[in-house]
């Protein structure tokens, strides 16, 4: 038996049907018993949807309206009276099973499952096989038009049915059309035989992808926008109803193995692909994403591995894989199987946990572990920042690819920090700069909009605009150079600050309350760093060691700023200016910081911080002056750069209570020019009576 079935949505009809995300309002069904050609009773029920907004087109062709759908029956509700009815009508007919045959792939694939996995209700099992009546009538008729252009009327026209669409309700008419179209395909002259019905996959299956795999272009998207710690099952139930391949799901990392918010997704074939594409800019919560073609090389050059160690480890298929960070240098796989606790077995003991190592051996600090279950990995992410030794353990959901990817591609081929890129000039700290005492004089905004620009923060203030310092608010970029919500403003004084901190604290901005705190400049360089800032005071981070601090501020004592019109452009690079011979030193112009016209207004710098994770900044970022700045800035005194008689060198590794003193025994017979380096750095005494003694090395 077939049970012919077609429906109407509250948005695009047709070849957009599902596009535009409306839910369904129309449900059209018939039994039809292909056997004796019988057919059981013709049912027609309406949706109550939870947008009742109902487009042009969807009024003009349906004839519907929100007053009459107002008073129908939510989409669980109806799904089960179609059960309910479908079953007395094959005992009627005396059938007991039967299979979905719909007009095309659009609804089955494009509303109904992605809605209800929206909605977070399960379909039953008979709308995971379906047969497309266009595909079977083409196979049954294959001089007619090709299975993408044909629809319920050209299919009826080529055989001669003549049926009147404005005689029957909107969807009686495409229901009983399409039975009509069945019964001519089961004539003596065809003798058709559904034989092979289209099938929708439970579950997305993982499982790793190898570098010699072909990997056909038109089977692969990209997704971006996706939350940060969102996991392949995330991105596969957005893509329910579509059929993803078999470890099709690729989390793209940045160079330093953080996710940035895309990933590649292979389908199993183009058909699929071509329906993902439909569903760009559609929503995984409350963010929209974006979905573009991508190509097979793309693929296997993210998800691709041939690494031994890791194919040994996701052998075991199926099963749930998180990522864990920040264990100590020093952790056993005891001490991780400690961590978790008897409440979230690994599967395989330690067989199912695999140390991120450098290619030198040296231990990353993190670790994939293997759940049989999602209850155990829900149990194990109950531990995120929970307390190992002295640090605190991040536990993110994570893929096969990103096994592959962060192991092999990135920590097992190249360093984790890059060779350092061609150098640009750095910049010279500005006029006006963070200030890094204890006075409370700043205020930090936070929960911004993303598109919220200057003149948005200046309207929020309102009259205490007038009370902010020149250059005094800072918009706080992460490492992709785009706003991340925040923002620090510097107050004439701590009775500005105070003021603005009580008046403007949870004020609307666009469609968002901002909260706003107090804080001084010692504490917001402290929240750059990881720490936590609120009306209750500061909290540092779990763990936090004082000796510690980012390399990108170890030379300036205030953050990097950016011109306007290069946030967008913005790129981490190197902090170390390039090496020179002695003579090219001295002769070499002064650096300074540019600011084009149109950006030297008077409030605006950019400032680049740590963001959330699992995004980590690398180095601050400089803009190069153009060679007419450079040039009016050669006769002005300046600050003194670093000359490099021979070159710097960078160490990575030291122990974390390495000390100055270490540092120079380290490098102790090495010979340097101490009056080179007279007012680039502000040292403390201490530091500054290491520097005057007759050492051969100094340390920045």
């Amino acid at each position: 038996s077939l049970v012919v079935l077609f429906g109407a949505t509250a948005g695009a009809y047709g070849a957009k049907l599902g596009s535009d995300e409306r839910e369904l309002i129309l449900l059209v069904w018939q039994v039809v018993d292909l056997q004796n050609k019988k057919v059981g009773t013709l049912h027609k029920s309406l949706v109550k949807a939870d947008n009742l907004d109902l487009s042009d087109q969807c009024r003009e062709v349906s004839g519907l309206t929100p007053e009459g759908l107002g008073k129908a029956e939510p989409l669980d509700r109806v799904l089960q009276q179609f059960s309910q009815l479908v079953s007395s009508d094959l005992k009627v007919l005396g059938r007991s099973s039967y299979t979905l045959c719909s007009d095309g792939q659009l609804l089955i694939r494009q509303v109904l499952h992605p809605e209800t996995s929206k909605k977070n209700f399960l379909l039953s099992d008979c709308f995971y096989s379906f047969y497309d009546l266009r595909k079977e009538f083409h196979t049954c008729y294959p001089s007619s038009a090709a299975v993408k252009d044909q629809t319920i009327k050209s299919m009826a026209e080529y055989l001669g049915l003549g049926t009147d669409e404005a005689e029957e309700d909107f969807g009686v008419w495409q229901v009983k059309t399409m039975v009509a179209i069945i019964f001519s395909m089961l004539s003596e002259g065809c003798n058709h035989i559904f034989a092979e019905p289209e099938t929708v996959k439970h579950k997305y299956e993982t499982g790793p992808c190898s570098k010699s795999e072909t990997v056909d272009s038109e089977t692969v998207i990209r997704a971006r926008g996706l939350p940060w710690q969102s996991s392949d099952q995330d991105i596969a139930r957005f893509f329910k109803g579509l059929n993803i391949a078999k470890g099709g799901v690729a989390l793209c990392l940045n160079s330093q193995g953080r996710r940035n918010g895309e990933a590649l997704v292979r389908f199993v074939n183009s058909e699929q692909r071509d329906l993902a594409l439909e569903r760009h800019k559609h929503h995984m919560g409350s963010r929209y994403i974006e979905v573009y073609k991508a190509t097979g090389e793309e693929f296997l050059k993210i998800a691709g591995g041939t690494s031994n160690e890791v194919a040994q480890f996701l052998s075991k298929e199926n099963q749930v894989i998180i990522r864990m960070r920040g264990l100590p240098f020093t952790a056993t796989q005891e001490d991780v199987l400690g961590f978790l606790g008897p409440e979230c077995p690994v599967t395989g003991g330690k067989e199912g946990l695999l140390f991120v190592k450098y290619p030198d051996g040296r231990p990353t600090g993190d670790a994939f572990v293997l759940f049989s279950c999602e209850e155990y990995a829900q149990n194990a992410l109950k531990k995120h920042k929970e307390i190992l030794g002295k640090r605190y353990i991040e536990l993110f959901r994570s893929t096969a690819a990103e096994v592959q990817q962060v192991v092999l591609n990135r920590y097992m081929s190249t360093p984790l920090i890059p060779t350092l890129p061609t150098p640009i000039i750095p910049v010279i700290p500005p006029p006006y700069t963070i200030a890094t005492g204890s006075v409370r004089d700043c205020v930090r905004l936070r929960g911004l909009p993303y598109t919220a620009g200057i003149d948005d923060i200046l309207e929020f203030m309102g009259d205490a605009t007038g009370d902010i310092k020149p250059h005094g608010v800072h918009m706080v970029l992460n490492q992709q150079g785009r706003p991340s919500g925040d923002a620090f403003i510097q107050m004439k004084s701590a009775d500005k600050a105070f003021m603005v901190a009580q008046k403007c604290h949870k004020k609307m901005m666009k469609d968002r309350y901002v909260e706003v705190f107090q804080c001084s400049g010692e504490e917001m360089n402290f929240v750059l760093m990881g720490g936590t800032l609120n009306r209750s005071g500061l909290s540092p981070p779990p763990c936090k060691l004082p000796c510690l601090s980012p390399p990108a501020y170890a030379a300036f004592q205030t953050a990097a700023v950016i011109p306007a019109e290069a946030a967008a452009l913005y790129q981490p690079q190197a902090l170390l200016p390039s090496t020179r011979t002695p003579q090219a030193s001295a002769a070499a112009p002064p650096t300074v910081t540019y600011y084009p016209a149109q950006a030297a207004q008077l409030y605006m710098n950019y400032t680049a911080y740590y963001p959330s994770p699992p995004v980590s900044p690398t180095t601050v970022g400089y803009i190069a002056a153009p060679p007419g700045a450079v040039a009016a800035a050669a006769t002005a005194t300046h600050t003194p750069i670093l000359p490099q008689p021979g070159a710097l060198v960078r160490m990575q590794g030291l122990p974390y209570n390495t000390g100055m003193k270490e540092i120079l025994s380290f490098f102790q017979g090495y010979q340097y020019a101490p009056d080179d380096y007279n007012g680039l750095i502000q040292l403390s005494d201490q530091a500054r009576s290491v520097l005057q003694a007759p050492k051969e090395w100094v340390c920045l």
